[in-house]
């Protein structure tokens, strides 16, 4: 490879394939309703896809406390318990304002859900809705989370 090649690759290509993933907390927001485990999913603002509650860190907070914050300040979430320790992971692109992609690796937290509440901080830009989690399976597009959530 030419060294006009190499610096190419080495200062360009290359970081754009190991680009660092930024880290999200999520919440897998739950209920047992007739005897069935139901799962909380809510559409994003932008692209009303979708997807589960989640956010950056929060400083002073541990993971499981992000994602339990996230879960009211997104979908009105007042939660009974939240387990300490994730039950999974998965990755995305976020889409920034500029439109660039930003890798994302989320660790997702159960949440167990006492109530919801009518209002809450971004009632006005979401949707929510209850679904089994092989029906949640189908409608979030990440892979990793279907598999997350099909094996609940």
């Amino acid at each position: 490879m030419s060294a006009w090649l190499q610096n190419i690759w080495e200062e360009v290509g290359r970081p754009l394939f190991l680009r660092p993933r930024r880290v999200q907390f999520a919440a897998l927001c739950t209920r047992i309703h007739d005897g069935m485990d139901e799962v909380l999913l809510i559409t994003s603002r932008d692209t009303r896809r979708w997807i589960i509650p989640k956010g950056w860190p929060i400083d002073g907070l541990s993971g499981a406390e992000t994602a339990l914050q996230e879960a009211w300040e997104e979908a009105g979430v007042r939660g009974d318990t939240v387990h300490n320790d994730p039950i999974g992971r998965y990755t995305y692109d976020k889409i920034l304002k500029d439109g660039s992609a930003q890798p994302v690796l989320a660790s997702v937290y159960r949440v167990s859900v006492r109530a919801l509440a009518e209002e809450f901080p971004e009632a006005d830009q979401r949707e929510r809705r209850w679904f089994s989690p092989a029906d949640a399976a189908t409608q979030v597009q990440e892979p990793e989370l279907q598999a997350l959530l099909r094996n609940l």
